[in-house]
Protein backbone atom coordinates (compact mmCIF):
# COMPACT_ATOMS: atom_id res chain seq x y z
CA UNK A 1 0.00 0.00 0.00
CA UNK A 2 1.72 3.35 -1.13
CA UNK A 3 1.50 6.19 1.90
CA UNK A 4 4.38 8.33 0.52
CA UNK A 5 5.63 9.29 -2.76
CA UNK A 6 9.49 10.81 -3.09
CA UNK A 7 9.83 12.67 -6.46
CA UNK A 8 13.23 12.85 -8.34
CA UNK A 9 12.95 16.65 -10.08
CA UNK A 10 14.71 17.17 -12.83
CA UNK A 11 13.05 14.86 -15.81
CA UNK A 12 10.26 14.53 -13.57
CA UNK A 13 8.74 17.64 -12.53
CA UNK A 14 10.87 20.05 -14.76
CA UNK A 15 12.05 19.34 -18.22
CA UNK A 16 15.82 20.87 -17.50
CA UNK A 17 17.94 18.71 -19.40
CA UNK A 18 19.00 20.84 -22.49
CA UNK A 19 19.11 23.53 -19.79
CA UNK A 20 21.63 21.62 -17.55
CA UNK A 21 23.63 20.72 -20.59
CA UNK A 22 23.79 24.12 -21.96
CA UNK A 23 25.17 25.32 -17.90
CA UNK A 24 28.46 22.48 -18.08
CA UNK A 25 29.01 23.73 -21.64
CA UNK A 26 28.87 27.27 -20.82
CA UNK A 27 30.83 26.89 -17.58
CA UNK A 28 32.96 25.15 -19.61
CA UNK A 29 33.57 27.16 -22.49
CA UNK A 30 37.41 27.61 -22.42
CA UNK A 31 38.17 23.66 -22.45
CA UNK A 32 38.57 21.15 -25.46
CA UNK A 33 35.27 20.41 -26.93
CA UNK A 34 36.47 16.73 -26.46
CA UNK A 35 36.90 17.25 -23.04
CA UNK A 36 33.36 18.86 -22.49
CA UNK A 37 31.58 16.16 -24.51
CA UNK A 38 33.14 13.65 -22.23
CA UNK A 39 31.54 15.40 -18.94
CA UNK A 40 28.00 15.81 -21.24
CA UNK A 41 28.05 12.12 -21.91
CA UNK A 42 28.94 11.66 -18.04
CA UNK A 43 26.31 13.88 -17.11
CA UNK A 44 23.68 12.17 -19.51
CA UNK A 45 24.17 9.27 -17.96
CA UNK A 46 24.11 9.90 -14.40
CA UNK A 47 21.42 12.46 -14.35
CA UNK A 48 20.56 11.83 -10.50
CA UNK A 49 24.09 12.66 -9.84
CA UNK A 50 24.54 16.31 -8.45
CA UNK A 51 26.76 19.03 -10.06
CA UNK A 52 29.46 18.39 -7.30
CA UNK A 53 30.26 14.84 -8.38
CA UNK A 54 30.04 16.09 -12.27
CA UNK A 55 32.61 18.66 -11.76
CA UNK A 56 34.98 17.03 -9.69
CA UNK A 57 33.97 13.93 -12.14
CA UNK A 58 35.33 16.27 -15.10
CA UNK A 59 38.91 17.39 -13.39
CA UNK A 60 39.80 14.58 -11.78
CA UNK A 61 38.65 11.86 -14.76
CA UNK A 62 38.28 13.91 -17.72
CA UNK A 63 41.23 16.54 -17.21
CA UNK A 64 43.03 14.32 -14.66
CA UNK A 65 43.87 17.17 -12.25
CA UNK A 66 43.53 17.58 -8.33
CA UNK A 67 40.50 19.53 -7.16
CA UNK A 68 39.94 21.38 -4.19
CA UNK A 69 35.85 21.40 -2.43
CA UNK A 70 36.14 25.30 -2.44
CA UNK A 71 37.12 25.19 -5.98
CA UNK A 72 33.98 22.71 -6.96
CA UNK A 73 31.87 25.11 -4.97
CA UNK A 74 32.95 27.84 -7.38
CA UNK A 75 32.13 26.15 -10.09
CA UNK A 76 28.70 25.25 -8.94
CA UNK A 77 28.17 28.65 -7.51
CA UNK A 78 28.63 29.85 -11.96
CA UNK A 79 26.76 26.60 -12.88
CA UNK A 80 23.89 28.03 -10.47
CA UNK A 81 23.99 31.58 -11.39
CA UNK A 82 23.12 30.36 -14.85
CA UNK A 83 20.66 27.51 -14.12
CA UNK A 84 18.67 30.75 -11.74
CA UNK A 85 17.95 32.44 -14.77
CA UNK A 86 17.14 29.82 -17.04
CA UNK A 87 15.14 27.73 -15.00
CA UNK A 88 12.38 29.16 -13.66
CA UNK A 89 10.09 29.48 -16.59
CA UNK A 90 6.37 27.54 -16.05
CA UNK A 91 6.98 26.20 -19.73
CA UNK A 92 9.38 23.82 -18.30
CA UNK A 93 7.32 22.02 -16.00
CA UNK A 94 6.05 18.81 -17.08
CA UNK A 95 2.65 18.97 -17.24
CA UNK A 96 1.30 16.11 -16.27
CA UNK A 97 3.35 15.39 -13.05
CA UNK A 98 2.05 18.75 -11.83
CA UNK A 99 -1.46 18.05 -12.47
CA UNK A 100 -0.56 14.61 -10.53
CA UNK A 101 0.78 16.42 -7.85
CA UNK A 102 -1.96 19.36 -7.72
CA UNK A 103 -4.58 16.29 -7.65
CA UNK A 104 -2.86 14.34 -4.76
CA UNK A 105 -0.71 16.36 -2.65
CA UNK A 106 -3.84 16.28 0.07
CA UNK A 107 -3.74 12.60 -0.22
CA UNK A 108 -0.06 11.16 0.22
CA UNK A 109 3.14 13.11 1.84
CA UNK A 110 5.06 14.18 -0.98
CA UNK A 111 8.70 15.03 -1.08
CA UNK A 112 11.33 15.81 -3.53
CA UNK A 113 14.72 14.16 -3.27
CA UNK A 114 17.11 15.76 -6.11
CA UNK A 115 20.88 15.48 -7.05
CA UNK A 116 20.50 19.37 -7.62
CA UNK A 117 21.55 22.00 -5.17
CA UNK A 118 19.09 22.03 -2.57
CA UNK A 119 19.10 26.30 -2.20
CA UNK A 120 18.57 26.51 -6.11
CA UNK A 121 16.37 23.62 -6.03
CA UNK A 122 13.72 25.60 -3.23
CA UNK A 123 14.69 28.70 -5.45
CA UNK A 124 13.16 27.11 -8.21
CA UNK A 125 10.09 25.11 -6.54
CA UNK A 126 9.01 28.60 -5.12
CA UNK A 127 9.55 30.85 -8.59
CA UNK A 128 7.49 27.65 -10.32
CA UNK A 129 4.81 27.75 -7.49
CA UNK A 130 5.48 23.95 -6.12
CA UNK A 131 6.18 24.46 -3.15
CA UNK A 132 3.36 24.57 -1.12
CA UNK A 133 2.70 20.88 -2.57
CA UNK A 134 5.84 19.28 -0.93
CA UNK A 135 6.65 18.89 2.89
CA UNK A 136 10.18 18.85 2.33
CA UNK A 137 12.59 19.93 -0.80
CA UNK A 138 15.85 18.42 -0.55
CA UNK A 139 18.99 18.13 -2.56
CA UNK A 140 22.43 18.48 -3.22
CA UNK A 141 25.35 18.32 -1.71
CA UNK A 142 23.59 15.60 0.13
CA UNK A 143 23.77 12.40 -1.86
CA UNK A 144 20.35 11.38 -2.99
CA UNK A 145 20.43 7.74 -0.98
CA UNK A 146 21.12 10.18 2.09
CA UNK A 147 18.26 12.19 1.74
CA UNK A 148 15.98 9.78 1.27
CA UNK A 149 17.15 7.64 4.50
CA UNK A 150 16.98 10.89 6.55
CA UNK A 151 13.65 11.43 5.18
CA UNK A 152 12.39 8.07 6.15
CA UNK A 153 13.57 8.47 9.65
CA UNK A 154 12.93 12.08 10.45
CA UNK A 155 9.25 10.94 9.73
CA UNK A 156 8.92 7.13 10.48
CA UNK A 157 8.06 5.84 7.38
CA UNK A 158 7.84 2.35 6.54
CA UNK A 159 10.00 2.12 3.44
CA UNK A 160 7.80 -0.77 1.78
CA UNK A 161 4.38 2.33 1.98
CA UNK A 162 6.75 4.63 0.01
CA UNK A 163 7.67 4.85 -3.60
CA UNK A 164 10.29 6.69 -5.46
CA UNK A 165 9.22 7.82 -9.17
CA UNK A 166 12.78 9.01 -11.14
CA UNK A 167 13.98 9.50 -14.67
CA UNK A 168 17.63 7.98 -13.43
CA UNK A 169 19.62 4.85 -12.64
CA UNK A 170 20.69 6.89 -9.02
CA UNK A 171 17.17 7.22 -8.50
CA UNK A 172 16.89 3.59 -8.75
CA UNK A 173 19.97 2.86 -6.78
CA UNK A 174 18.70 5.43 -3.88
CA UNK A 175 15.44 3.96 -4.18
CA UNK A 176 16.78 0.32 -3.65
CA UNK A 177 19.41 1.25 -0.95
CA UNK A 178 16.26 2.47 1.48
CA UNK A 179 14.10 -0.49 0.87
CA UNK A 180 11.86 1.89 -1.52
CA UNK A 181 10.40 0.87 -4.26
CA UNK A 182 11.00 2.78 -7.47
CA UNK A 183 8.79 3.77 -10.20
CA UNK A 184 10.38 4.27 -13.08
CA UNK A 185 9.45 7.65 -15.68
CA UNK A 186 10.35 9.21 -18.99
CA UNK A 187 13.59 7.08 -19.29
CA UNK A 188 12.14 3.93 -21.22
CA UNK A 189 15.78 2.19 -20.43
CA UNK A 190 14.74 2.29 -16.75
CA UNK A 191 11.60 0.21 -17.89
CA UNK A 192 13.03 -3.45 -16.66
CA UNK A 193 13.98 -2.18 -13.41
CA UNK A 194 11.10 -0.26 -12.25
CA UNK A 195 8.07 -2.48 -9.90
CA UNK A 196 5.99 -0.40 -12.15
CA UNK A 197 6.96 1.72 -15.04
CA UNK A 198 5.25 4.85 -15.81
CA UNK A 199 4.77 5.97 -19.27
CA UNK A 200 2.09 9.02 -18.07
CA UNK A 201 1.30 9.36 -14.69
CA UNK A 202 -2.46 8.49 -15.15
CA UNK A 203 -0.80 5.31 -15.07
CA UNK A 204 -0.29 5.96 -11.48
CA UNK A 205 -4.13 4.71 -10.63
CA UNK A 206 -4.05 1.68 -13.31
CA UNK A 207 -0.54 0.38 -12.09
CA UNK A 208 0.87 -3.08 -13.21
CA UNK A 209 3.93 -4.84 -11.67
CA UNK A 210 6.35 -4.82 -14.74
CA UNK A 211 8.40 -7.89 -13.79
Amino acid sequence: MIKVIFFDFDGVILDSMEVREYGFRTIFKDFTSEQVEALIQYHLANGGLSRYVKIRYFFEEVLGKSITKDQVQEWADKYSEIMRKALPDPKNLIEETVNFIKKEYKNYPLHIVSGSDGKELNFLCERLGVAPYFLTIDGSPTPKTELVENILNQYKYKPEECILIGDSINDYDSAVANGVTFYGYNNTTLREKSIVYLDQFDDFYNRQVTK
